[in-house]
């Protein structure tokens, strides 16, 4: 799929990472950059080049699904990609501080805190509350019974509310010093598939 509009600078980081993906679908990882060496290398500073929120899930792990290693990759994890305030703050570090060109919202196959959110959807959630605040608004706009997969899809469009939110990342984004992109993995495929 291609995307519209997105900066020279953000394309090619796009791009590294889904050949990188690539190497990781084909089991030919490059297994650069994972050593006490590169670590020393990036001792007191990093300079990565993009940004991902992901879920916390174990099977999601940003750095080995794009074949990345030490000091490319700045990760936020949290259960569902949910975005309470810290963890736009962390964002907004990776964009202000760190000037990353790309954000990555990556959603994934069979996660726990769509399943839950499908079942409790629209009553008051005894647990796990702020997670359900974040992801309630977007089963409100699907069909009822949509598949859990099909909601951590919809969930990476919380770009508009990342960008309502935070007014550093939306002058970054519209500076065209950063772009946001929202993308979805498969467990059986071992894809990150692009999301218009």
């Amino acid at each position: 799929m291609e995307i519209m509009n997105i900066p020279p600078k953000a394309k090619a980081e796009l791009d590294k990472l889904l050949q990188g993906n690539q190497n990781f679908i084909n089991c030919t990882p490059t297994l650069k950059n994972m050593c006490l060496e590169t670590l020393k290398r990036h001792a007191y500073h990093q300079e990565p080049y993009a940004c991902v929120l992901a879920c916390s899930d174990s099977r999601v792990v940003p750095e080995i699904i794009f074949d990345c290693g030490i000091g490319e990759l700045f990760v936020v994890r949290v259960a569902g990609i949910t975005t309470g305030p810290n963890i736009i703050e962390s964002i907004e570090y990776a964009v202000k501080n760190l000037k990353v060109p790309l954000v990555i919202l990556l959603g994934h196959d069979d996660c726990g805190v769509m399943k839950f959110a499908n079942v409790q959807h629209p009553a008051e959630p005894k647990v796990f509350k702020s997670l359900m605040k974040c992801v309630y608004p977007v089963l409100e706009e699907l069909d009822y019974g949509t598949h859990e997969d099909e909601v951590a899809k919809g969930h990476t469009g919380l770009v508009k509310e990342i960008l309502e939110r935070s007014e550093i990342i939306k002058s970054a984004v519209d500076a065209g010093e950063t772009y946001l992109v929202r993308c979805h993995f498969s467990h059986l495929t071992g894809v990150v598939e692009l999301i218009s």
